[in-house]
């Protein structure tokens, strides 16, 4: 079997377990959400380019838009270069998804021009720039602009404040970007990664912490699983706390099983049962 077939398969199949989603009983005002994302959202696959665009299966967007509108805090936004879960009552993404390939990693496009937007594709309320002014935390990419430089389009996208969570600032300039790197690193050695990262929310829900006038939810730390099918299956997941303490990213190797039971979501379900179970298994980064 060729596993790079799978790659967002098994994005499409973790989001039937939603990262911290509740079920609830939907409110008037959730009613009316849903009804402005079923007006307001599109999905569509990557527009016709150079080889090296990202591509998303046509089943895949259609399973993952199966989640939108099913009593759950969850709206599935497909850009050019990634998929976000957006959590419309914490105002940041549950989780975001996308394929770094090789020649992604040498985009020479800048960031210097780009600012953070507001998502007119969910409604009001949502997070906007102003919510973090003053917040003592940064603007946190979860899909980084350096993994978009490749395209000015998909750079643009990932300044939209649905791909964007309050992050400690020493986080987000050092060890969370850190991370950041080794994976444009092992990109170009294997040639292509899937991943995934998020917020975790490890609290009761109405110990919470928000910033801004939107009430943005401020996580208590950060997951990222990243999955190579070259040269042979591997993947591994990294929690980091959202705080300042040195958290180098290789001391922050964990199971893939260990953030799938803090995240609360089900990774790899498109994989042959017997490589899900070994590469879930690992909480090193041997091999890598």
């Amino acid at each position: 079997m060729k596993y790079t077939r799978v790659l967002w398969a098994w994005v499409a199949a973790f989001v039937l377990v939603a990262a911290g989603c509740r079920k609830e009983a939907k409110s008037q005002d959730d009613a009316q959400m849903d009804t402005f994302t079923q007006q307001r959202t599109t999905t569509k696959p990557a527009a016709a380019g150079t080889g090296s665009q990202t591509t998303v299966s046509t089943t895949a967007i259609d399973l993952l838009k199966q989640r939108v509108g099913r009593g759950t805090s969850e709206i599935i936004l497909q850009r050019k270069a990634y998929t976000t879960s957006y959590n419309k009552r914490r105002r940041t993404p549950n989780w975001v998804a996308w394929t770094l390939t090789k020649d992604h990693t040498y985009g020479r496009l800048q960031r210097e021009n780009e600012r953070f937007e507001e998502d007119m594709d969910v409604a009001e309320p949502r997070a906007t720039f102003q919510d973090y002014y003053n917040s003592r935390y940064d603007r946190g990419h979860m899909c980084p602009a350096g993994d978009n430089k490749w395209d000015q389009e998909a750079l643009t996208q990932s300044f939209l404040m649905t791909n964007i969570c309050p992050q400690n600032h020493g986080l987000n300039k050092d060890d969370w970007n850190d991370l950041e790197m080794q994976c444009r690193s092992w990109a170009r050695r294997y040639g292509e990664l899937t991943i995934v990262c998020g917020p975790l929310y490890e609290q009761p829900e109405d110990e919470v912490r928000t910033i801004g006038r939107n009430k943005v939810a401020v996580p208590t730390g950060f997951f990222k699983v990243v999955y190579r099918p070259q040269p042979k299956p591997l993947a591994v997941g990294f929690i980091f706390k959202n705080n300042g303490s040195s958290q180098p990213w290789r001391s922050q190797a964990v199971s893939v099983d260990e953030v799938e039971q803090r995240a609360g979501i089900d990774f790899f379900q498109m994989l042959p049962d017997d490589v899900e179970e070994r590469i879930e298994a690992l909480d090193n980064l041997k091999g890598w």
